[in-house]
């Protein structure tokens, strides 16, 4: 499946603005024949928007949720997009997953929040593996901090996931998480993993960029640099099989050693 990585920051605090950007990114996307595009972590609204999360929050199926299955049905290409979720009055980091046909297919609640400000600003999920089946593949998501806990990789890989998900607004200066620490999940867990990323600079921040598909040999697939970009790599099942094959690292483990590590 070919899989497109929006690296953007869109326009912080501005649902509509950032609404038109996915929509370009789509129908550029979808030229290049992609099935799917991924946003970075908050795309919806801005990450470093202080208190304006919880007023811009919106539930899973909200207005946001109706434009982007349009964005997704208009395009023909299914999305993955993160926004600040509303669930009455808590309000969860969420990634939820579109069809091409604007189905609503699998949302996920961020569940290891990342420094006082998502600490003050969300509750944190409590559901480990969040799949979906999507051309053929099984795709699962997380967001950012997630996937720098290797039990989340590996409850992915467990469960089957071909294809990780990871908006993320990643901060100078932890660039080697995308550099170095991404690939080598996709390597000992056999998956592909895209990691898409903020740029620029936010409040105190400045988001390191360098979004990745990497695949389960461990290379990057492909990788952007520090700037506003589309990138684009395909996540291929015969590889991905072929990779699983010669490689024994879900086969060789001994679950009864790891007891302690619960």
């Amino acid at each position: 499946m070919r899989t497109a990585l929006l690296q953007s920051s869109g326009r912080p605090g501005s649902v509509s603005e950032n609404l038109k950007v996915l929509d370009e990114a789509a129908g550029r996307a979808a030229t290049a024949g992609a099935g799917l595009l991924v946003t970075s972590e908050l795309f919806l609204t801005g990450y470093a928007i202080g208190d304006d999360i919880a007023v811009l929050a919106e539930p899973a199926d909200g207005d946001a949720a109706d434009a982007i299955a349009r964005t997704a049905t208009r395009h023909g290409l299914a999305i993955a997009y993160s926004y600040p979720e509303r669930v009455g009055d808590t309000v969860h980091n969420s990634t939820q997953l579109v069809s091409a046909d604007g189905t609503r297919l699998a949302n996920y609640r961020k569940t290891h929040l990342f420094g006082p400000f998502e600490r003050d600003h969300f509750a944190p999920g409590d559901q480990q593996v969040v799949q979906a089946a999507l051309h053929g593949l099984t795709v699962g998501l997380l967001t950012c901090y997630d996937i720098e806990f290797p039990e989340n990789a590996r409850a992915h890989a467990l469960a089957g996931t071909d294809l990780l998900l990871v908006p993320t607004a990643l901060m100078h200066p932890f660039q080697f998480v995308a550099e170095s620490l991404v690939p080598v999940r996709a390597f000992e867990n056999q998956m592909y993993i895209a990691y898409v990323n903020r740029v620029g600079h936010e409040g105190e921040w400045e988001f390191a960029g360098l979004s990745t598909l990497a695949g389960p040999d461990g290379t990057a697939r492909t990788r952007a640099g520090r700037g506003e970009e589309l990138v684009i790599a395909d996540a291929d099942p015969v590889l991905l099989a072929a990779s699983r094959e010669h490689n024994p690292y879900l086969r060789h483990r001994r679950p009864a050693l790891y007891g302690p590590l619960g």
